[in-house]
């Protein structure tokens, strides 16, 4: 009898199979939902990774076209009005926005007029970096969470290991092995969801910090010339 209630504890029943299946199919509800949890992390921080990957990739090509335009045109303002209005660069949806204050501004003094524009270019530029970092929280959560909530499901499996073993009074690795091994499975779990969260976090960061001095640069040089 009581060997029966050890197994129950553990989840077992005396099977072998340490596949991953069985090992979460085992675990009690507890562990399980910590799985599904940094599964469910680690799928949508891989969706965003990839999403950003490409839309850093697609900014670096469209910006330089945008440069490489602008700074050839011979007049900004008829460079602006040839702009295709579907433009979806973030340097290009800058530009347009300080030239249609620049236009609305005309009448006014060149002081007025400059530091209004300014203040457009910054708004804009805010705007347009916030759309850029936009979920990085959410890979930075994972990267700092996952690990613990790992932890967390392991403890709570080895838990129920050592509560197999008061309850049988057997200290055999059949009895505790299969717990431990779906204590284990939910480290593995949480490392495997932080390590590539903390990685492309700190990648995208950098990538959006040097985007962000690109557009600053633009900005100052775009504020010398009107």
């Amino acid at each position: 009898m009581e060997q029966e209630i050890a197994t129950q504890v553990v989840g077992l029943g005396g099977s072998t199979d340490f596949s991953l299946i069985q090992l979460f199919l085992r675990a009690d509800i507890v562990v399980k939902s910590v799985i599904v949890i940094l599964i469910a992390a680690s799928v949508y921080s891989w969706a965003l990774i990839f999403e950003k990957y490409k839309l850093f990739a697609k900014i670096e090509k469209t910006t330089k076209d945008f440069e490489e335009k602008f700074w050839k045109s011979k007049s900004a303002e008829n460079f602006y009005n040839n702009l295709a209005n579907e433009e979806k660069d973030p340097l290009a949806n800058i530009f347009q926005s300080a030239m249609a204050e620049l236009l609305k501004t005309r009448s006014k003094s060149a002081s007025v007029q400059s530091a209004r524009v300014s203040k457009v270019l910054e708004i804009s530029s805010d705007k347009e970096v916030k759309l850029i970092e936009k979920h990085f929280t959410f890979l930075a959560t994972v990267g700092s969470t996952a690990p613990f909530i790992g932890l967390f499901g392991t403890v709570w499996g080895i838990m129920n290991s050592f509560q197999s073993i008061a309850i049988s009074r057997n200290t055999s690795l059949a009895i505790v092995a299969p717990g431990i091994a779906e204590a284990l499975f939910a480290t593995a779990l949480g490392l495997l969801a932080a390590v590539p969260a903390v990685v492309a976090y700190n990648k995208f960061t950098s990538d959006s910090a040097k985007y962000s001095a690109r557009i600053e640069n633009f900005s100052k040089r775009f504020t010398s010339i009107i």
